[in-house]
């Protein structure tokens, strides 16, 4: 079991997503940003492994304007060489790495122009695990997209799209449920039909569901990941902000809450993502009580 959190380290004093506007775009500027973009993905990274953290997600921002028309740099031949000292890295540490494309990646749009930038984002986040040799156990995360008035048409346009893309990144793709369109049960349709694995949303799962008591749809999930092409299941976790809207997500690790969710693994060995604002300080807690129960080993950890 590991325990990760998103993009953004909060106790260091760098970005690995710095990005500029698009009408100051200029070759130089890409190459300065990207340079300093994956020098604070190494600190990231080392930080991550002095705290026991080995599951991160990759910002999406590592290259700006990645799959953007405008960006003409050859940045997968100029930074070959950093991208695969991070891969080294990675599997040295025996870290798992993933991304999660942002919402406008919407693979069952009904407009080609969304479909099209959106399978041209999914070649770039794709082509920078390349890079770094990841196997397919590293994963691009997106949802089903969206529902455009018609549960069945939406479902059967990502199926027909998923089945026109090249066969590596269909490796590398899963799909999460979310907390108001697409439930498990509509993931397990798409899984049903086309192999893809679920990355399961405890907290989207409490939202949206079908009556599944969450021991059960954590074994449904883990079901559809094939355990040398896939890994481990990857996982989300979160809950409920007090006192905001439905589907709000907690600032910080409610240790009480997540002790409770541990309960209903019964054995199953997953990865854990915390979508928590306060990232790896909620993950560092975390990993303090995975420790406590004996579900990670208790090894020692040092201040970056």
């Amino acid at each position: 079991m590991k325990i990760g959190y998103p993009c953004v380290n909060e106790s260091l004093t760098c970005s690995a997503s710095t990005t500029f506007r698009l009408a100051s775009y200029s070759a130089e500027r890409v190459e300065t940003v990207i340079a300093n973009n994956l020098a604070c993905l190494q600190r990231i990274l080392e930080y991550n492994v002095a705290h026991g953290l080995h599951f991160f997600r990759i910002g999406s921002g590592i290259v700006p304007f990645g799959s953007h028309p405008i960006n003409t740099f050859p940045w997968p031949t100029r930074f070959a060489a950093e991208f695969r000292a991070l891969g080294d890295y990675i599997r040295a540490e025996k870290l798992r790495v993933s991304l999660h494309p942002d919402q406008f990646v919407v693979l069952n749009s009904p407009n080609p122009d969304i479909v099209q930038r959106s399978i041209a984002e999914l070649e770039y986040q794709g082509t920078m695990l390349d890079l770094m040799e990841m196997d397919s156990t590293a994963k691009l995360q997106i949802h089903v997209g969206g529902l455009y008035g018609d549960r069945e048409g939406a479902i059967a346009r990502f199926i027909a799209t998923y089945r026109e893309l090249p066969e590596r990144l269909q490796q590398r793709l899963v799909i999460e449920n979310d907390d108001r369109l697409f439930s498990l049960q509509d993931c397990l349709r798409v899984h049903e039909a086309v192999g893809i694995p679920i990355l399961f949303d405890n907290f989207h799962h409490e939202c949206l569901n079908h009556g599944e008591p969450m021991a059960d749809a954590l074994r449904l999930a883990a079901a559809t990941w094939h355990p040398t092409r896939d890994g481990v299941m990857m996982m989300d976790y979160s809950a409920q902000q007090p006192g905001e809207r439905k589907g709000k997500h907690t600032s910080t690790l409610e240790e009480a809450l997540f002790r409770e969710f541990l309960t209903h693994l019964h054995g199953l060995d997953v990865d854990i993502m915390l979508e928590i604002k306060d990232k790896e300080a909620s993950a560092c807690r975390a990993i303090g009580v995975l420790r406590e129960l004996q579900l990670v080993a208790a090894e020692a950890t040092s201040a970056v």
